[in-house]
């Protein structure tokens, strides 16, 4: 039997608590509203920010002269036409505030001569980028919010609670339903506003850099509450994903940083240098943008230029062991008991995705078209267009998470939560649905696990790097079908631990995502940044619009809009 719910009334609820969430939920409780922070992990230590490496885009102008205005430039640039305008410039603009809150609040950005040093990432036109270090950047953040959220008043934590749905008044957000996985037992919220900092999708995918709950959570449930979804197409492919020798314990990512430090060298499977053969300059610098970089490692190996595991050569060999020393660290030993010696031998890398451009869609204020919900972070869609400027996702958490939390405490402050029991009843009939019945042969579990692998493969096969009609539309069949088999699933019951329950709402998240973005996909016929059509090779300039995704009584339907201009 399914338990009682338990209640909660705040004035703002912050879902998600990565660097996006807790920047919010610091934001809106020094507005002077209550907050409820609430992530089904533990607060501040799941999501994409605790595994970020390094760059963090800034111009706060310590290594070399610069002007937001000149990292908006290179935004644009990145974004293929599509970025609004209005959103890359508050990014760029109000990075520079947060970087240096960041620095008073400890956060240890690394510095030389008493200013912050700073790099020249891939696409910038100067060195911008700060950090902490090379692959601890992000955990670094992480903790530095954390120690925040906890110096603040007014922020209540709740870890191990997922978010299933929201629940909408008169269309106007007042709170939300979720159940605690410890014991299964309902969770009611009562708020004024919420903030929706769940993160990407990029877990969809079979290779993936994501954490284990990016799973495209955030924008199911702004769908369902009525909210327009924005560039859901343009997933962006990490060009250097680790892919051989076997590497245990490490970040499949963890090359990043290291390339561009050291010149690492991306090789085919000739081992010369190829990207100058596909429209950019490499050179070992690794200035080229990922979408060009992540496409020319797939030309070469169709044209049996790979390397022998399907992707590219990443090789050090020319970097002195005494430079790679003082730039890996302790890492070096890592990867010697992995069995890889940088001096000796190249690595195979390929793209893996890694980050998602589109999402929901937001006001210069955070705000979606349902009144009183708000998102930030990679939740967010809009301000990085077709293709994202390395570096600017950590900032994008940042500075929308602080927008997000600042204005939903403005407009609710001296409100109290319009909340009505009977708001909730239809989510909470559908979380007793699959509470109760379980039997001790129910193969939820099983169904669960397959579902998921063959998500991951379709997205990765049909809607991955090359996209085409009938890929698309192969691939939307089966995702519908997918959702029709979850649905029929057994129920999971309310057990406490009992996973299956939260694999479920995953799964509904998941697979509603899926077909946002491959609908929005086989929509936009054109190549443009990370959407790329073997159909429609060229950039049309005809469709420099974004794309809007939303649910009518009929089912999910796309949209065009104009690109938001400054």
């Amino acid at each position: 039997m399914t338990k009682e719910a338990v209640h909660l009334t705040t004035d703002v609820l912050v879902v998600g608590a990565g660097a996006a969430g807790m920047y919010a939920a610091v934001s809106a409780a020094r507005g002077g509203a209550d907050v409820v922070l609430v992530d089904k992990s533990l607060i501040g230590r799941g999501g994409a920010t605790i595994m970020a490496q390094m760059t963090v885009a800034a111009a706060v102008g310590h290594e070399a002269p610069d002007d937001w205005t000149r990292h908006y430039e290179d935004t644009i640039a990145a974004g293929r036409g599509l970025c609004d305008e209005r959103l890359a410039a508050i990014l760029c603009e109000e990075a520079v505030d947060r970087i240096l809150e960041l620095d008073e609040w400890k956060v240890g950005w690394a510095r030389e001569n008493g200013h912050m040093k700073q790099v020249t990432a891939p696409g910038h036109s100067v060195p911008r980028c700060v950090y902490v270090d090379f692959l601890n950047t992000g955990p670094s953040v992480a903790r530095c919010l954390r120690g925040r959220v906890a110096q603040t008043d007014g922020i209540a934590r709740i870890s191990g609670v997922a978010i299933v749905d929201l629940v909408v008044r008169d269309g106007a957000v007042s709170g939300a339903v979720g159940f605690n996985l410890e014991d299964g037992a309902p969770v009611t919220i009562a708020a004024n506003a919420v903030v929706l900092a769940g993160g990407g999708l990029t877990g969809i995918y079979r290779r993936n850099s994501a954490s284990a709950n990016m799973g495209g959570h955030a924008y199911a449930l702004a769908l369902r509450a009525g909210a327009e979804l924005i560039d859901m197409e343009f997933v962006q492919f990490f060009p250097i994903g680790h892919l051989a020798p076997r590497l245990v314990g490490m970040d499949p990512i963890m090359w990043d940083p290291f390339r561009y430090k050291l010149g690492g060298r991306l090789l085919n499977g000739d081992f010369e240098e190829f990207i100058h053969n596909y429209g950019a300059e490499d050179s070992g610098k690794y200035t080229a943008p990922r979408d060009v970089t992540s496409f020319a490692i797939v030309r070469e190996n169709e044209a049996g230029r790979g390397s022998p595991h399907g992707g590219a050569w990443l090789s050090f060999e020319h970097v002195p062991e005494t430079e790679l020393r003082a730039a890996f660290g302790p890492v070096i030993e890592k990867l010697l008991a992995n069995g890889i010696d940088l001096t000796k031998q190249a690595i195979e890398v390929s793209p893996i995705a890694h980050y998602h451009m589109g999402g929901v869609r937001v006001d210069e204020r955070m705000e979606t078209n349902v009144a009183g919900l708000y998102a930030a972070g990679e939740a967010v869609g809009g301000a990085n267009g077709a293709n994202r400027l390395s570096g600017n996702a950590l900032p994008e958490a940042f500075v929308f998470g602080e927008r997000a939390g600042r204005f939903a405490a403005a407009d609710v402050r001296g409100q109290t939560p319009a909340w009505a029991a009977r708001d909730a009843s239809a989510a909470l009939a559908t979380l007793a649905a699959r509470s109760d019945g379980r039997t001790e042969t129910s193969p939820d579990a099983y169904t669960h696990h397959a579902i998921a692998a063959e998500l991951r493969a379709l997205m990765w096969e049909k809607v991955g790097l090359i996209r085409t009609d009938d890929s698309l539309g192969t691939a939307l069949s089966r995702i519908r079908e997918l959702q029709s088999e979850l649905e029929a699933a057994p129920a999971a019951g309310a057990a406490a631990y009992d996973m299956s329950l939260a694999d479920w709402f995953d799964l509904r998240d998941s697979l509603q995502t899926a077909e946002a973005v491959t609908l929005a996909a086989r929509s936009r016929r054109e190549s443009r940044g990370a959407h790329w059509r073997e159909d429609f090779q060229e950039t049309d300039p005809a469709l420099e619009e974004n794309q809007t995704v939303a649910l009518s009584a009929d089912g999910m339907v796309t949209g065009w809009q104009p690109v938001g201009r400054r």
